[in-house]
């Protein structure tokens, strides 16, 4: 039997957490900064489906990249040199959201819901959540959205709607990441793509472990400012 969550923004020990469905946490509760913030320090994240409850997880194995550990395959290394483009970050935070709530391609659904896109907007708002953003010919082509808290990153979703504008934006941001002394990047749940760059799997409580050291750094929640224009293009 998982937690019901009340009005406070209390969560059980993620040793609580299902091993079927991995890292079922608990349900209920609110999409409020509070909640949120608490969430993330514990290594808790919301995620459901229309028609559900709102559910929060904390999966083990966690998968998680290091931005030093960061690997840009050869084909992508070429794309980012040579493809015209420009990145930025934080500058349309609301377009990456919509971007990323979009339907995919196998299904009509999206676990990104309205009360999720406000939530985020909210933390954006603070200076807790960050956009990376790819723009191809003057127009937003892809993207990805995080919070950030201390020297802790999340990441939460990602789209592109243009050949590998998504992943522009993310080695961009992993690269930023590095350079401003941030120590793990959290991925949520294994995925090939991700695995690609250099991403893999630990034990939950290394990463709880990880991200309890690296969430008391002191940083000052903000806008991120950040604009590159891709050397290769014309």
């Amino acid at each position: 039997m998982i937690a019901w969550l009340d009005h406070t923004p209390r969560f059980p020990p993620v040793s609580h957490a299902t091993r079927d469905p991995n890292g079922l946490l608990a349900a209920g509760g609110d999409l409020s900064r509070e909640r949120l913030l608490a969430a993330y320090q514990l290594g808790i994240f919301p995620w459901t489906m229309p028609g559900e409850p709102l559910l929060w997880w904390s999966p083990d194995p966690r998968m998680v990249l290091r931005p030093a550990d960061l690997h840009v395959p050869t084909s992508l290394g070429k794309v980012i040199r040579n493809r015209p483009y420009r990145v930025a970050f934080d500058t349309d935070f609301a377009g990456v959201m919509r971007g990323c709530a979009a339907p995919r391609r196998d299904t009509d659904q999206t676990w990104i819901s309205d009360d999720m896109i406000a939530a985020y907007t909210d933390l954006h708002a603070i200076g807790y959540a960050h956009s990376a953003e790819c723009y191809i010919d003057g127009q937003l082509a892809g993207g990805l959205y995080g919070v950030a808290i201390g020297n802790m990153f999340y990441g939460e979703s990602m789209f592109a709607i243009r050949p590998d504008a998504s992943k522009i934006a993310f080695v961009h941001l992993v690269r930023y990441l590095q350079q401003q002394g941030f120590g793990l990047i959290d991925c949520q749940m294994h995925t090939e793509h991700l695995a690609r760059f250099g991403a893999a799997e630990v034990p939950r409580a290394t990463f709880t472990a990880d991200l309890s050291q690296l969430v008391r750094h002191t940083r000052i929640p903000g806008r991120w400012h950040y604009n590159d224009e891709n050397p290769g293009a014309p």
